[in-house]
C-alpha cells in the first residue's frame, strides 16, 4: 500500500520554497522602487484588488506606475517601506495554478526614526506559470480593520 500524502511531499516541499522565493523577490523588488520589474512579476493582465480601493489595478503597465508613485512618495518623505508575507499556506490547484494565502505586514521607518506597523492585512493570490516562472494573475488584499474579522 502507498501512501500518496507522502509521495507529493517532496514536490510540495519544492513549491512551497518556490513560492517562498517568489515572494522574498516580488517584495524585494516593491520595497526597492523597481517597479517595473515588480510589474513583470504579474501576469500581463494581472490584478491587484485591495479592499480598502475603490477599483482594483489591472495590467502591467498601471502596476508599475502605481508601485512607481507610491515609491516615489514614501522617497519624498523619507520613509522606507518593507512588505513581510508570513504564514504563507500554499494549495496547488487541479489547473496548475497555485492559491497561496497569507499574511502581509507593512513596516514603514521614517529616517531617523523607528519602525512603524503601516498595515497588517491578508493577502490572498493565485500564482499561474508562465515560461516556467510564478506570476500573480489575481491578488486581493484584506486589511485588518477595514471588514468584520473572520
Amino acid at each position: 500500500m502507498t501512501d500518496t500524502t507522502l509521495d507529493a511531499a517532496p514536490a510540495q516541499d519544492a513549491l512551497y520554497a518556490e513560492v517562498q522565493q517568489f515572494y522574498a523577490r516580488h517584495m524585494q523588488l516593491l520595497d526597492s522602487g523597481r517597479a517595473d520589474e515588480w510589474a513583470l512579476t504579474f501576469t500581463e493582465e494581472g490584478e491587484f484588488a485591495p479592499e480598502h480601493r475603490p477599483e482594483p489595478v489591472v495590467g502591467r503597465a498601471a502596476l508599475a506606475r502605481a508601485a512607481r508613485v507610491a515609491h516615489e512618495a514614501l522617497v519624498a518623505a523619507g520613509e522606507v517601506r518593507r512588505h513581510w508575507h508570513g504564514m504563507v499556506a500554499v494549495e496547488p490547484a487541479a489547473d496548475g495554478a497555485v492559491h497561496v494565502r497569507c499574511y502581509a505586514l507593512i513596516i514603514g521607518t521614517v529616517a531617523g526614526g523607528e519602525p512603524q506597523l503601516r498595515m497588517s492585512c491578508v493577502c490572498e493570490d493565485v500564482l499561474v506559470r508562465e515560461e516556467g516562472e510564478l506570476k500573480v494573475s489575481r491578488r486581493r488584499v484584506t486589511k485588518d480593520g477595514v471588514s468584520a474579522p473572520g
